[in-house]
Protein backbone atom coordinates (compact mmCIF):
# COMPACT_ATOMS: atom_id res chain seq x y z
CA UNK A 1 0.00 0.00 0.00
CA UNK A 2 1.41 3.30 -1.19
CA UNK A 3 1.96 6.01 0.91
CA UNK A 4 1.37 9.82 -0.23
CA UNK A 5 1.05 13.18 1.47
CA UNK A 6 -2.07 15.66 1.74
CA UNK A 7 -2.34 19.46 3.08
CA UNK A 8 -4.95 19.69 6.00
CA UNK A 9 -5.92 23.49 5.49
CA UNK A 10 -7.91 25.13 8.77
CA UNK A 11 -7.86 28.66 9.70
CA UNK A 12 -5.15 28.50 11.90
CA UNK A 13 -2.63 26.91 10.19
CA UNK A 14 -2.17 24.41 7.57
CA UNK A 15 -0.36 20.50 8.35
CA UNK A 16 0.92 17.86 6.07
CA UNK A 17 -0.20 14.43 6.83
CA UNK A 18 1.22 10.96 5.48
CA UNK A 19 -1.81 8.95 4.44
CA UNK A 20 -2.07 5.52 2.65
CA UNK A 21 -3.68 4.62 -0.51
CA UNK A 22 -7.58 4.82 0.01
CA UNK A 23 -7.65 6.89 2.65
CA UNK A 24 -10.95 8.68 3.35
CA UNK A 25 -11.54 12.77 4.29
CA UNK A 26 -12.98 11.42 7.78
CA UNK A 27 -10.02 9.64 8.57
CA UNK A 28 -8.44 13.19 9.20
CA UNK A 29 -11.18 14.26 11.02
CA UNK A 30 -12.27 11.80 13.19
CA UNK A 31 -11.55 12.91 16.64
CA UNK A 32 -13.69 15.89 15.47
CA UNK A 33 -17.40 15.48 15.82
CA UNK A 34 -18.38 18.59 14.99
CA UNK A 35 -17.00 18.16 11.04
CA UNK A 36 -19.54 16.59 8.89
CA UNK A 37 -18.01 17.22 5.29
CA UNK A 38 -14.94 18.48 3.84
CA UNK A 39 -13.31 20.72 1.15
CA UNK A 40 -10.85 19.26 -0.91
CA UNK A 41 -8.85 20.87 -3.70
CA UNK A 42 -11.55 23.97 -3.02
CA UNK A 43 -14.92 21.37 -3.77
CA UNK A 44 -17.07 20.07 -0.73
CA UNK A 45 -16.94 16.61 -0.55
CA UNK A 46 -18.62 13.88 1.61
CA UNK A 47 -16.55 12.56 4.71
CA UNK A 48 -16.16 9.06 2.40
CA UNK A 49 -14.10 10.59 -0.73
CA UNK A 50 -10.63 8.93 -1.32
CA UNK A 51 -7.93 11.69 -0.76
CA UNK A 52 -5.18 11.82 -3.45
CA UNK A 53 -1.60 12.86 -3.04
CA UNK A 54 -1.28 16.37 -3.01
CA UNK A 55 -4.66 17.27 -2.20
CA UNK A 56 -5.88 19.90 0.47
CA UNK A 57 -8.14 19.19 2.38
CA UNK A 58 -10.24 21.44 5.02
CA UNK A 59 -12.86 20.31 7.16
CA UNK A 60 -16.18 21.71 6.90
CA UNK A 61 -17.52 22.45 10.36
CA UNK A 62 -21.63 21.78 10.70
CA UNK A 63 -21.96 25.07 12.48
CA UNK A 64 -20.70 26.43 9.82
CA UNK A 65 -22.70 28.62 6.50
CA UNK A 66 -21.05 25.24 3.91
CA UNK A 67 -22.20 22.97 7.32
CA UNK A 68 -25.85 24.07 7.45
CA UNK A 69 -26.63 23.58 3.96
CA UNK A 70 -25.01 20.33 3.88
CA UNK A 71 -27.07 19.65 7.34
CA UNK A 72 -30.42 21.00 5.82
CA UNK A 73 -30.22 19.42 2.41
CA UNK A 74 -29.92 16.04 3.85
CA UNK A 75 -32.57 17.12 6.21
CA UNK A 76 -34.75 17.52 3.19
CA UNK A 77 -33.89 14.24 1.78
CA UNK A 78 -34.62 12.58 4.69
CA UNK A 79 -38.63 14.56 4.11
CA UNK A 80 -38.73 13.35 0.60
CA UNK A 81 -37.81 9.68 1.34
CA UNK A 82 -40.07 10.04 4.42
CA UNK A 83 -42.99 11.41 2.36
CA UNK A 84 -42.40 8.57 -0.49
CA UNK A 85 -43.24 6.25 2.31
CA UNK A 86 -46.12 7.67 3.55
CA UNK A 87 -47.74 8.44 -0.13
CA UNK A 88 -46.63 6.23 -2.75
CA UNK A 89 -46.19 7.47 -6.33
CA UNK A 90 -45.10 10.58 -5.11
CA UNK A 91 -43.01 12.17 -7.75
CA UNK A 92 -40.00 14.08 -6.48
CA UNK A 93 -38.94 17.72 -8.03
CA UNK A 94 -36.16 19.39 -6.22
CA UNK A 95 -35.44 19.60 -2.36
CA UNK A 96 -32.37 22.49 -1.92
CA UNK A 97 -31.36 24.00 1.02
CA UNK A 98 -32.57 27.66 1.26
CA UNK A 99 -31.59 30.29 4.22
CA UNK A 100 -33.14 29.00 7.48
CA UNK A 101 -34.25 25.85 5.92
CA UNK A 102 -34.94 23.65 3.07
CA UNK A 103 -37.82 22.36 0.47
CA UNK A 104 -38.68 20.01 -1.28
CA UNK A 105 -41.20 20.01 -4.07
CA UNK A 106 -43.51 16.99 -4.79
CA UNK A 107 -46.26 16.29 -7.45
CA UNK A 108 -49.08 14.44 -4.69
CA UNK A 109 -52.57 13.48 -5.33
CA UNK A 110 -54.01 15.74 -2.57
CA UNK A 111 -52.79 18.68 -1.18
CA UNK A 112 -50.99 18.41 2.33
CA UNK A 113 -52.59 18.80 5.60
CA UNK A 114 -51.76 19.88 8.92
CA UNK A 115 -52.09 16.24 9.44
CA UNK A 116 -50.31 14.74 6.93
CA UNK A 117 -47.02 17.28 8.00
CA UNK A 118 -47.36 15.99 11.80
CA UNK A 119 -47.17 12.16 10.25
CA UNK A 120 -44.26 12.99 7.50
CA UNK A 121 -42.66 14.49 11.24
CA UNK A 122 -42.85 11.40 13.14
CA UNK A 123 -41.87 9.02 9.77
CA UNK A 124 -38.84 11.71 9.45
CA UNK A 125 -38.07 11.14 13.04
CA UNK A 126 -38.25 7.52 12.72
CA UNK A 127 -35.33 7.47 9.57
CA UNK A 128 -33.18 9.87 11.77
CA UNK A 129 -33.21 7.11 14.00
CA UNK A 130 -32.16 4.13 12.20
CA UNK A 131 -29.20 6.50 11.18
CA UNK A 132 -29.16 5.36 7.55
CA UNK A 133 -26.12 6.59 5.56
CA UNK A 134 -25.85 8.72 2.13
CA UNK A 135 -24.08 6.73 -0.27
CA UNK A 136 -22.97 8.69 -2.95
CA UNK A 137 -22.13 6.92 -6.36
CA UNK A 138 -21.45 8.44 -10.26
CA UNK A 139 -24.19 6.73 -12.85
CA UNK A 140 -23.80 7.44 -16.51
CA UNK A 141 -26.89 9.91 -17.85
CA UNK A 142 -28.49 6.26 -19.38
CA UNK A 143 -28.35 4.83 -15.89
CA UNK A 144 -29.67 7.52 -13.92
CA UNK A 145 -32.55 7.66 -16.75
CA UNK A 146 -32.89 3.60 -16.50
CA UNK A 147 -32.67 4.26 -12.46
CA UNK A 148 -35.33 7.24 -12.16
CA UNK A 149 -37.75 6.36 -15.36
CA UNK A 150 -40.54 6.77 -12.63
CA UNK A 151 -39.59 10.29 -11.83
CA UNK A 152 -40.55 12.69 -14.91
CA UNK A 153 -39.12 16.27 -12.92
CA UNK A 154 -35.72 14.17 -12.55
CA UNK A 155 -35.32 12.89 -16.11
CA UNK A 156 -35.81 16.65 -17.28
CA UNK A 157 -33.35 17.39 -14.79
CA UNK A 158 -30.85 15.13 -16.24
CA UNK A 159 -30.99 16.32 -19.87
CA UNK A 160 -30.15 19.69 -18.18
CA UNK A 161 -26.63 18.61 -17.19
CA UNK A 162 -24.13 20.41 -18.74
CA UNK A 163 -26.53 23.04 -20.32
CA UNK A 164 -27.85 25.89 -17.90
CA UNK A 165 -28.65 23.91 -14.34
CA UNK A 166 -27.71 26.92 -12.37
CA UNK A 167 -30.09 29.23 -14.09
CA UNK A 168 -32.61 26.30 -14.84
CA UNK A 169 -34.72 26.78 -11.62
CA UNK A 170 -34.35 27.78 -8.16
CA UNK A 171 -32.09 24.89 -6.46
CA UNK A 172 -31.39 22.39 -9.64
CA UNK A 173 -28.22 22.93 -9.02
CA UNK A 174 -28.41 21.10 -5.90
CA UNK A 175 -29.13 17.66 -8.02
CA UNK A 176 -27.24 18.56 -11.55
CA UNK A 177 -24.19 20.05 -12.60
CA UNK A 178 -21.68 20.02 -15.73
CA UNK A 179 -20.12 17.15 -15.06
CA UNK A 180 -20.53 14.05 -13.50
CA UNK A 181 -24.10 12.78 -12.63
CA UNK A 182 -24.79 11.20 -8.93
CA UNK A 183 -27.31 9.14 -6.97
CA UNK A 184 -26.90 9.16 -3.76
CA UNK A 185 -28.55 5.77 -1.62
CA UNK A 186 -29.69 5.88 1.44
CA UNK A 187 -28.44 2.69 3.30
CA UNK A 188 -30.00 1.19 6.31
CA UNK A 189 -26.97 -0.75 8.67
CA UNK A 190 -26.75 -4.15 6.22
CA UNK A 191 -26.24 -2.05 3.87
CA UNK A 192 -29.54 -2.09 2.13
CA UNK A 193 -30.91 0.40 -0.28
CA UNK A 194 -34.40 2.04 1.52
CA UNK A 195 -34.16 4.92 -0.91
CA UNK A 196 -32.11 7.05 -3.29
CA UNK A 197 -32.24 10.50 -5.33
CA UNK A 198 -30.69 12.17 -8.27
CA UNK A 199 -28.14 14.82 -6.15
CA UNK A 200 -24.78 16.16 -6.23
CA UNK A 201 -24.51 16.50 -2.72
CA UNK A 202 -22.51 16.26 -0.30
CA UNK A 203 -24.36 15.16 2.87
CA UNK A 204 -24.17 13.97 6.38
CA UNK A 205 -21.95 10.85 6.98
CA UNK A 206 -25.36 9.13 8.36
CA UNK A 207 -29.07 10.64 9.12
CA UNK A 208 -28.20 10.41 13.17
CA UNK A 209 -26.30 13.79 12.47
CA UNK A 210 -29.68 15.40 11.91
CA UNK A 211 -30.80 17.56 15.01
CA UNK A 212 -34.23 19.11 16.15
CA UNK A 213 -36.28 20.35 13.11
CA UNK A 214 -39.51 21.52 12.32
CA UNK A 215 -42.33 20.98 9.14
CA UNK A 216 -43.40 24.70 9.10
CA UNK A 217 -46.23 24.62 6.01
CA UNK A 218 -47.07 23.38 2.43
CA UNK A 219 -47.49 25.39 -0.48
CA UNK A 220 -47.85 25.23 -4.26
CA UNK A 221 -45.59 26.24 -6.94
CA UNK A 222 -44.89 26.10 -10.23
CA UNK A 223 -42.37 23.42 -11.50
CA UNK A 224 -39.06 25.96 -12.49
CA UNK A 225 -41.18 28.62 -11.78
CA UNK A 226 -43.22 28.20 -14.95
CA UNK A 227 -47.02 28.83 -14.70
CA UNK A 228 -47.39 26.29 -17.95
CA UNK A 229 -45.75 24.06 -15.88
CA UNK A 230 -47.71 21.48 -13.29
CA UNK A 231 -48.53 22.53 -9.91
CA UNK A 232 -45.96 21.18 -6.95
CA UNK A 233 -46.62 20.91 -3.27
Amino acid sequence: MSEFVVTIVSAADRAERTVTTGTKAWELFSDDPDVIAARVGGELRDLSHELNDNDQVEPVDIGSADGRDILRHSTAHVMAQAVQDLHPGTRLGIGPPITDGFYYDFEVSEPFKPADLDAIETRMRKIIKEGQKFDRRVVSDAGARAELADEPYKLELIDLKGSGAEDAADGASAEVGAHELTIYDNLKRDGSIVWKDLCRGPHLPTTKRIPAFKLMRSAAAYWRGDESNSSLQ
